[in-house]
């Protein structure tokens, strides 16, 4: 029997899973919300708004009913923003069988509690429920194109992890494994806050050597934060640490830098937000990983920084003085 997989979220990434999936073999259903959109999809064979020219396999199915999508398949693979994650989980709780796994492509903290999604998906559907985070650097648009990706799926169960693979890995879409589902989860979130800090500086002219080092020292303080989390050192200098900062940082797929790039041009956060028109996960992250930062007294500077300009309205160019102006220590501190 052909396996199956069923993707909640239908913007840019959950369609490009959605696409990846069903052009490995595998049957899919990707939901969406809106039944507009949903339509639209039907009839054109194609995202417009997220994915222009990119056209969906036949094997890919659609569907605006959540309910259509839980028994669709066992395997769910949510892609929604991260502050529509825990009311998804809600959503489907009554629907889940037995057999029920779920994973995520989503980034980000809980915006009520600041907690890890994986944290979340145990307050909601128990702690018992089988559960893989999927990371990396990964552009939408690229695994849409079939170009050669790689990413982590981090789950505390092998079997689940495997299966996932079995739906997603080919040799055009590279899948590592890992344990360490906290440390994924932190790489992922917080590469974000870092992107809008790189969009920043460039934005306000710096060059090539302020880029690499926001990106050094920025891997710097996700790991003390991630460690003291419970991730693993090793997770930070992988795909989903190192290599999904790099990307985020550097190239201007990312919405995250952007948006910091429109900041550091001195367009205000709305009219950047509204310019990019899609979800910029970095704000609420900054806001989460600061407080986290707060709450286990751990230094992340630039972190803190970005806060500051996002949500106490400190000029960029103030922000990276008040980085610059810092004692001096040791570059292992």
């Amino acid at each position: 029997m052909p396996s199956s997989i069923s993707i909640l979220g239908a913007g840019s990434w959950g369609t490009a899973l959605a696409v990846q999936a069903a052009r490995n073999g595998c049957d899919t259903l990707l939901w969406g919300h809106n039944p507009n959109h949903i339509a639209a999809l039907k009839q054109t064979g194609e995202n417009c708004r997220y994915l222009p020219g990119v056209q969906f396999p036949k094997n890919l199915q659609f569907t605006d009913k959540i309910g259509e999508a839980v028994a669709f398949s066992p395997v769910l693979l949510i892609s929604v923003p991260s502050h529509a994650f825990r009311d998804t989980l809600a959503q489907i709780r009554p629907m889940l069988s037995e057999s029920s796994r779920i994973a995520w492509a989503t980034k980000g903290f809980d915006c009520q509690d600041g907690a890890l999604l994986s944290e979340v998906a145990a307050q909601v559907l128990g702690a018992n429920i089988q559960s893989a985070a999927l990371s990396g650097p990964t552009f939408a648009q690229e695994v849409a194109a079939d170009l050669p990706t790689a990413l982590t799926i981090a789950s505390t169960s092998e079997i689940f992890a495997a299966q996932l693979c079995e739906r997603l890995h080919n040799q055009r879409f590279r899948i590592y494994t890992s344990n360490d589902i906290i440390g994924v989860q932190v790489g992922g979130a917080c590469k974000n806050v870092l992107a809008i800090a790189a969009g920043i500086a460039d934005g306000l002219g710096f060059g090539a050597n302020t880029r690499a080092a926001l990106i050094t020292r920025g891997l710097t303080e996700i790991m003390r934060l991630g460690i003291k989390l419970g991730g693993q050192a090793d997770t930070f200098m992988g795909l989903a640490g190192l290599g999904d900062l790099i990307l985020t940082c550097t190239d201007n797929q990312s919405r995250n830098r952007r948006f910091g790039l429109a900041l550091g041009q001195g367009k205000d956060q709305k009219h950047a937000l509204t310019e990019i028109n899609q979800e910029v996960e970095g704000v609420s992250a900054a806001r989460e990983a600061y407080r986290l930062s707060q709450k286990y007294g751990v230094e992340m500077p630039i972190t803190e920084q970005v806060y500051k300009v996002l949500f106490e309205h400190l000029p960029p160019k103030q922000a990276v003085q008040n980085l610059l102006t810092r004692d001096q220590k040791p570059e292992s501190q």
